[in-house]
């Protein structure tokens, strides 16, 4: 015969099966322990001047036609290093904090407004190493408000300052691209003057055409002169015939 239980009964045996699954906690040892590794950002040595949230932006000139491509959105900061004075731009984007600008600060850059708005920048950089591999940039950045465009801009510009003074790369040099322009300049000027110099020396060795008119004529008298004497010569010779024996 089976056994003919109540509802009740049913219930209470299924509350107690569930509080011996809930009482069981299992523990597993791991097999290999993996150790705990620090991961450096390579910031460790310098010192944070600005962070601000933005978004930038890269010009591709090699699409036809050229036009502005999003490199991310995230947290874009001016770093000073303690000992060699140096200051970079480094932005990573958000949630996968992968670089999207890492280069370093020249005091010849120069941040210039974009049109039509009063929270964005432009600037070119000779070598950028976000895709780790060093190539120049047109890059142009623009924030929430003009308020922290601004701050930008004066910590941008107190980096360069502190760059070109304080930076044994920088400190005390000109810009290579304007002695560059001026060296060519003067090769050019120079290059001129030289012409003219050379010119100016020609014309005083070259005669004129009465002058060349004259010495030939001069010339040809000399050959004259010197045909009559030899005629001469040739008639006061007594010329004697010799008969053979």
């Amino acid at each position: 015969m089976p056994e003919i239980t109540t509802n009740g009964d049913h219930e209470k045996i299924n509350g107690d099966h569930q509080e011996q699954e809930e009482e069981i906690d299992p523990h597993f040892e791991p097999i290999i322990s993996l150790p705990l590794i620090d991961v450096s950002s390579n910031e460790e040595d310098e010192v944070e001047m600005l962070k601000l949230r933005a978004k930038l932006y890269r010009y591709d000139s090699s699409n036809d036609p050229p036009e502005w491509k999003e490199r991310g959105t995230g947290d874009v900061k001016l770093l000073r290093h303690k000992t060699k004075h140096t200051v970079r731009v480094v932005m990573r984007r958000d949630k996968t904090l992968k670089i999207c600008a890492n280069h370093f600060i020249t005091p010849w850059m120069e941040l210039k407004p974009n049109c039509g708005s009063d929270r964005a920048w432009v600037w070119s950089v000779l070598a950028d190493y976000a895709d780790e591999l060093l190539k120049p940039e047109l890059l142009a950045i623009r924030f929430a408000n003009a308020e922290n465009a601004s701050l930008w801009k004066e910590t941008f510009e107190k980096a360069k300052k502190i760059v070109g003074t304080e930076c044994e790369i920088y400190a005390g040099k000109n810009n290579p691209d304007a002695e560059a322009d001026s060296d060519s300049d003067s090769s050019y000027s120079e290059t001129d003057e030289s012409d003219v110099e050379d010119k100016t020396t020609e014309n005083p060795e070259k005669d004129s055409p009465k002058e060349s008119n004259e010495k030939e004529a001069t010339n040809t008298n000399k050959t004259d002169s010197s045909t009559d004497q030899v005629t001469e010569q040739l008639t006061n010779l007594d010329v004697k015939d010799t008969k053979e024996e």
